[in-house]
C-alpha cells in the first residue's frame, strides 16, 4: 500500500528558452546568478554577491533583468522589510540550437551560453584535479570522463541522448541524499562530432565472393 504520507518528489521545473530570455541569459554574471540560486536555493541580492565576489548593486540589477523574462522571480514568503530575497524560477533550463536560427542575435546569445557551459566544465574539472588527492580511492574511481566513437544517424543520437537522459532522471529521482556515503555530483552529457583530420577510419571493403 502506497504511504500517503511518505514525501513525493517534485518533478523538475522546467524553461524552454525564448528568444528573449535567452539574450537576457547570455552575460557572465546573469549565468552565475540563475546557477547559484538553483544550486543554494534563495538567497538575498547581498547573499549572492558575496558568493559571487561582485557588489550588491550589480547582483540587484542582473536579478531584476533575469525576473523581467521569468527566469528568477522574488520569495516574499521570506522578505523582511526592504530585505528582498530571490528564487530560481525553475530547474532545468531546455532549448535546442535551432531554435534560433531566425534570430541572428538570440543565436550568438546561445552560441556565447554553450561556449559559457564548455569553460565551466573546464574550471570545474580544474578545481576537482586540484583537490582530488583529498578524497578517497573509491571516490577517485567514480569520478572521472571518458570518450566513446560511433557512425550513427542524428536520429539515433537524438535517441540515445533521450535514453541516456531517462537514466539520469531516474537515479536522480530514486536517489536518497540521507544515505551514508552520498555525495553531490553534477553529471555533464556531451556529443560533438568528429571533424576533419580527426574522422575513423572506414569499415574495410568487403571480400569479393569468388
Amino acid at each position: 500500500m502506497e504511504n500517503d504520507e511518505a514525501p513525493r518528489r517534485r518533478d523538475p521545473r522546467a524553461v524552454r528558452l525564448d528568444h528573449r530570455q535567452v539574450r537576457v541569459l547570455a552575460h557572465p554574471l546573469r549565468t552565475r546568478l540563475l546557477g547559484a540560486l538553483r544550486v543554494m536555493g534563495p538567497a538575498t541580492a547581498t547573499r549572492l554577491a558575496e558568493l559571487l565576489d561582485t557588489n550588491t548593486g550589480a547582483t540587484s540589477y542582473h536579478l531584476r533583468q533575469l525576473a523581467e523574462v521569468g527566469l528568477v522571480a522574488e520569495d516574499p514568503d521570506r522578505g523582511t522589510g526592504r530585505q528582498r530575497w530571490w528564487r530560481a524560477a525553475h530547474d532545468v533550463t531546455n532549448w535546442e540550437p535551432t531554435d534560433f536560427d531566425d534570430d541572428p542575435d538570440a543565436r550568438a546569445a546561445i552560441e556565447w551560453i554553450e561556449g559559457e557551459q564548455v569553460r565551466y566544465l573546464a574550471e570545474h574539472a580544474e578545481q576537482w584535479f586540484a583537490v582530488r588527492h583529498e578524497w578517497s580511492p573509491a571516490w577517485r574511481d567514480a569520478f572521472g570522463m571518458g570518450d566513446i566513437f560511433m557512425t550513427i544517424p542524428s536520429t539515433r543520437l537524438e535517441a540515445l541522448k533521450a535514453e541516456l537522459w531517462q537514466i539520469l532522471e531516474r537515479y536522480r529521482n530514486e536517489a536518497d541524499p540521507t544515505e551514508p556515503g552520498a555525495e553531490q555530483v553534477q553529471i555533464y552529457l556531451a556529443a560533438f562530432p568528429l571533424l576533419a583530420g580527426k574522422r575513423l577510419a572506414g569499415p574495410p571493403p568487403s571480400e569479393e565472393k569468388r
